[in-house]
């Protein structure tokens, strides 16, 4: 978010730039105009919408393009189950556009305060062997080009481009409209409950093919595993949602208020840490319910952390976390926030994380008042030892060399980036490292 005085900064406070200057085009035409006047000043331009990537990947210290205005419903195919939507809608309005519809997103992640374009673009995802990440969902997408024209690209214009654009990392173009495949709304079954870890770790590739959704995170410092697992159903079944006050209690006052006072009470104290975390395994979890799916797939998070995740093929996961679990023992870190578990379909996109193999991701995070850089590096030396390829929006070191390694179609993308912008006007530091 911009705040007074120019200064940008994103929400897990792990970049920030003072921009030259800030735009808020409303209309794919104010798009246009803002990066040909930037290109004509030989100005870098990056779009932002809510900076929740914790890399520098939306950094802009050039023309910061704010989408918020550029929002909302375009179109609705009823007949394919497709909606077009403005690229800078919030992820957690998109639900309510679409219900007079009778239409879902197939999936979706933990967090819901993202952009839609800024999701596809970093490769956000949910979890479920059977279901890749959102930019899966993109059947159609409009863009403007370094050069500032305006490009459609589907199943019927420009469809070559598509692998690339629907995972673009903001390096092809502005996104001013994207076009999703949808599903008939639906509800989900949810079960969360703390499960003993060598147990799950023992099921956990049966867990993880047997259900619709299925994840975990670890709280170190225990031996409980608190599993999610949903199952979709029609949206004729019946909800049995939580009861409101035991939503507020569970999901406001123990997951973000006293959990922030406890990760406070860490770095104060980090002795505590472990006495916190078992505290915490055993105050979290313990209930079913049936509601509408975003309801269920999305969670509100206030306490303010650091991330890096690693995709991995999903057989090597349960290896790679037990060798987490002994980094964390053998180097006596204290460390307060969980690990996250999920899965996801391969795809055929090219700079997806699930790109081409069944995929399994793990997730460490820091409180955003320690420093995670011990931490973050020396599981990143694990995740590397089993093919791991890192999220685009969250915390990693690695730089183009590496990554041309772990994605075969990479300088395939480069290739379509050499199209789309020549002249590297939506450039930035991140993705010089990455890119090249």
């Amino acid at each position: 978010m911009t705040r007074p005085g120019g200064v940008w900064q994103n929400w897990g406070r792990t970049a920030k730039v003072r921009p030259q200057r800030v735009e808020f085009p409303a209309s794919a035409a104010a798009v246009q105009r803002a990066v040909q006047s930037a290109a004509a000043r030989g100005m870098a331009v990056k779009p932002v919408g809510a900076g929740h990537s914790f890399s520098g990947i939306a950094v802009a210290p050039g023309v910061l393009l704010d989408l918020r205005d550029l929002s909302g419903l375009v179109a609705v195919d009823r007949e394919r189950a497709r909606v077009s939507l403005r690229a800078g809608t919030p992820l957690h309005r998109i639900p309510r556009l679409l219900a007079p519809y009778g239409l879902a997103m197939p999936n979706l992640g933990d967090i819901d305060r993202q952009s839609i374009a800024g999701a596809i673009s970093t490769g956000t995802h949910g979890t479920g062997a059977g279901f890749g990440g959102l930019a899966t969902q993109v059947v159609g997408v409009t863009l403007v080009t370094g050069e500032g024209e305006l490009l459609r690209v589907d199943e019927s214009e420009n469809a070559e481009l598509l692998p690339a654009v629907a995972l673009g990392l903001g390096a092809l173009g502005v996104l001013v409209e994207v076009t999703l495949q949808c599903v008939p709304a639906f509800l989900l079954h949810a079960r969360e409950r703390p499960e003993p870890l060598a147990q799950v770790l023992d099921e956990l590739p049966n867990r993880a093919a047997e259900a619709d959704h299925f994840e975990f995170y670890w709280f170190p410092h225990t031996d409980v595993a608190l599993t999610m697992t949903n199952a979709r159903l029609p949206e004729s079944a019946r909800r049995r949602p939580l009861p409101p006050v035991s939503r507020w209690v569970e999901d406001t006052l123990l997951s973000n208020v006293a959990y922030r006072a406890l990760c406070m009470a860490g770095t104060v104290v980090p002795a505590a840490v472990p006495a916190i975390s078992r505290l915490g395994a055993r105050t979290v979890g313990h209930r079913e319910f049936t509601d509408r799916s975003p309801r269920v797939f999305t969670h509100r998070r206030t306490v303010r952390f650091r991330e890096m995740e690693y995709a991995i093929p999903a057989d090597r996961v349960g290896a790679a976390f037990e060798a987490v679990r002994a980094l964390i023992d053998e180097r006596g870190w204290r460390i307060s926030f969980p690990v996250e578990v999920r899965f996801a379909a391969p795809d055929p996109l090219w700079m997806s994380t699930a790109h081409d193999r069944p995929t399994g991701y793990i997730a460490v995070h820091r409180y955003w008042r320690e420093n995670p850089t011990a931490y973050f590096a020396a599981v990143e030396e694990i995740m590397l030892a089993h093919g791991g390829r890192p999220h685009w929006g969250k915390m990693h070191t690695l730089d183009a060399g590496q990554l041309r390694q772990a994605y075969p179609r990479f300088d395939d993308f480069l290739a379509v980036r050499d199209r789309l912008d020549p002249q590297r006007i939506f450039r930035n530091t991140y993705l010089d490292r990455v890119l090249g």
